[in-house]
């Protein structure tokens, strides 16, 4: 009776350690074509660029280590690619997109707007984010169509979707480009600016490091975020399209946000 519960003991603890093992192994993408292989990573590394203080980009999350959708995606193409991971960091997303231009990253996450497709390829989207405000402390705004009145001073991203699409909608507010997140709660801090607009899942990062700090209620549109590579590289699209439907479905995009702590996203966002 012993030697049987002593095998039932091993054989358990075996099963365990099997389980636990299929807990944290993901089972790899399929193998790039040559041709794509080439175009994901000309110099031998994945190249994901990215901008710091952005969920969907690049963030520190509450162990202190790296996380954003952006740099999460980009980790796991590069497990499926079986190549170095390298993190290339900007301020805004405006370099990133010139840097892509310049053939100098080989990857990010970013708003697929017809204007910026001009510049790079899109797989389909695979996050949907509110575009809102953020007003800081002691501010009488409550709802983002208080926003388009005489000397309110509305900042964006410089170079920014955000930027050009405000720049032609707002008629009376004052839109104000800032070199940097980090810029722009400064300016809010010092009454510099009256509100700051990108996507909710950016402000509501910056509200946490501007205590009183509140994301209005309603919406002034939405980003739809996809996976963006340089033009030019049409070999690797059949493959990053794949890629996209996988993480999509397997839970990986879903754990990316998760750990980002992103908020603002509105469904379909992991259908």
């Amino acid at each position: 009776m012993k030697l049987h519960r002593r095998s039932c003991f091993v054989a358990l603890l075996a099963a365990a350690a099997l389980l636990a093992g299929c807990a944290v192994t993901r089972p790899v993408g399929p193998a790039p074509t040559p041709e794509a292989r080439v175009a994901l990573t000309p110099t031998g590394a994945l190249r994901v660029g990215v901008y710091a203080g952005s969920p969907t980009s690049l963030v520190v999350d509450k162990h202190g280590r790296n996380a954003g959708v952006a740099h999460d995606l980009g980790k796991e193409l590069a497990r499926w690619l079986n190549s170095p991971f390298e993190l290339v960091e900007f301020n805004r997303i405006a370099e990133v997109i010139e840097a892509m231009k310049a053939g100098q990253i080989d990857f990010t996450l970013t708003n697929a707007t017809e204007a910026r497709a001009r510049d790079v390829d899109f797989t389909l989207p695979l996050v949907s984010l509110e575009l809102g405000y953020l007003a800081p402390p002691g501010s009488k705004l409550r709802n983002a169509n208080e926003i388009d009145r005489a000397g309110l001073r509305v900042g964006v991203s410089e170079g920014s979707t955000s930027q050009g699409l405000l720049s032609r909608t707002h008629r009376q507010a004052q839109v104000v480009p800032v070199s940097s997140l980090k810029a722009a709660i400064e300016q809010l801090r010092l009454g510099q600016l009256d509100v700051f607009a990108t996507n909710k899942g950016i402000l509501h990062e910056m509200a946490d490091s501007l205590p009183g700090a509140r994301v209005l209620e309603g919406r002034w549109g939405l980003e739809k975020l996809a996976i963006a590579i340089p033009k030019g590289r049409q070999a690797a699209l059949p493959y990053l399209s794949q890629f996209a439907l996988s993480v999509r479905r397997d839970g990986t995009l879903q754990s990316a946000t998760e750990r980002a702590g992103l908020r603002g996203t509105v469904e379909p966002a992991f259908r």
